[in-house]
């Protein structure tokens, strides 16, 4: 009986040991097939990097000669095909994109101001320059009209009248500028006059002034400047055609709102001389008094002549005090001018005054015309009083 026990208890001893051996082979056998899947797996990667490096990487491979290379070809393989609404998505965001980038370049000019200021010659400057233009246009199809402008794909230049012929209307204007400042360019253009001077214009047109009525003409420019006031508070260029006929206001648009070429400053300079004794000019902006100069008047030889006359010139020249004034006058001008050029103003009138008009004053506006001209700006010369 013992020795029977013994045997039973040597075969179960046996048989866990066995047991035993083949757990620990076969978990052993399992880490060591990973290992050897892994690195099977390792292997062939490097090989197709290795395969892909010789015929797709380089200049020499097949992929560089039709214009592929390794990682262009990586790139391509690691991005996954987009689902059709995806692809439509992206399509709608570059249409926007486009059609935003093309209606930044829309332009609006409006002009607007005082009736006999000018307005409608404006207008017409600016369709010789090739902008599309309307009088008159009211108020609410503003916004319609600007779109339209930003929609086109031919002429995405437009300019516009709005004025008093608005009526209650007018006061949408600045908010109607505000929203699409917001979305193009936009530049509002005031034209202002001297009151006495569009008295006269109207006058010599024989036309009625829009707000009409049993109001006289003054009364009614009057009104006018009152209602078209906050308008004018807002405006981004203000011109005032006090002295200017046609051409010269069409000299000065087409000078602020030409492409290119010519370089010189958006600011029209008037050079003036006048005689105190016939008043100061109410459109001056600078007065010199001239008369410390010695007054060519009384060396009869010169009396007949002006101060553009090349001896009278070279008297009034031959003096220090002429050469200091001139220079002194040249700094301070070359200081201001391009403070009234940020500010916006468009237009300044300079006057030199002597006795008469005729002589000093008449020089100084040429001479400092000229230097203006030379620095670039663009300067007009005009002599009230002179010749008598």
């Amino acid at each position: 009986m013992a020795s029977r026990d013994s045997k039973a208890s040597s075969r179960k001893s046996s048989k866990a040991r066995a047991s035993a051996g083949l757990v620990k082979g076969g978990a052993a056998g399992k880490a060591a097939g990973l290992k050897s899947g892994k690195a099977a797996e390792l292997k062939a990667r490097q090989a197709g990097e290795h395969g892909a490096g010789e015929h797709g990487a380089g200049e020499h491979g097949d992929l560089a000669k039709h214009g592929g290379g390794e990682h262009e070809g990586r790139a391509d393989a690691a991005t996954p095909a987009l689902s059709l609404p995806a692809a439509h998505a992206l399509r709608r965001a570059s249409d926007a994109a486009a059609l935003a980038a093309h209606r930044s370049r829309a332009r609006l000019v409006m002009i607007t101001g005082l009736s006999g200021s000018g307005k409608i010659t404006a207008l017409k400057v600016f369709e010789d320059m090739g902008y599309y233009c309307v009088d008159n246009l009211p108020a609410e199809l503003i916004p319609s009209f600007a779109q339209l402008i930003e929609d086109t794909r031919d002429n995405k230049s437009a300019a516009i009248v709005v004025d008093i012929r608005e009526g209650s209307r007018l006061e949408q204007l600045p908010a109607i500028i505000g929203d699409l400042k917001k979305r193009m360019d936009v530049t509002l253009i005031y034209l202002d006059t001297a009151d006495k001077v569009l008295v006269r214009r109207f006058s010599e047109t024989r036309r009625p002034h829009p707000l009409g009525g049993a109001e006289s003409v003054t009364s009614s420019i009057t009104s006018e400047r009152r209602r078209l006031e906050e308008i004018r508070n807002i405006a981004d260029l203000e011109i005032d055609t006090s002295s200017f006929n046609v051409h010269e206001l069409r000299t000065h648009l087409v000078e602020l709102f030409k492409t290119g070429g010519d370089k010189r400053q958006p600011l029209l300079v008037s050079a003036l001389s006048f005689g105190f004794k016939n008043g100061v000019p109410e459109s001056a902006d600078l007065v010199f008094d001239v008369r410390f100069l010695p007054n060519p008047h009384f060396i009869p030889e010169f009396r007949p002549y002006t101060g553009k006359h090349p001896q009278v010139a070279k008297y009034i020249r031959s003096f220090p005090q002429t050469q200091e004034f001139i220079a002194k006058v040249m700094d301070l001008l070359l200081f201001l001018l391009p403070f009234y050029v940020a500010e916006g103003k468009s237009y300044l009138t300079v006057a030199f005054g002597c006795t008469g008009g005729q002589h000093r004053s008449v020089f100084l506006a040429e001479e400092v015309k000229k230097r203006l001209a030379k620095a670039g700006y663009h300067v007009k010369v005009e002599h009230r009083d002179s010749p008598r």
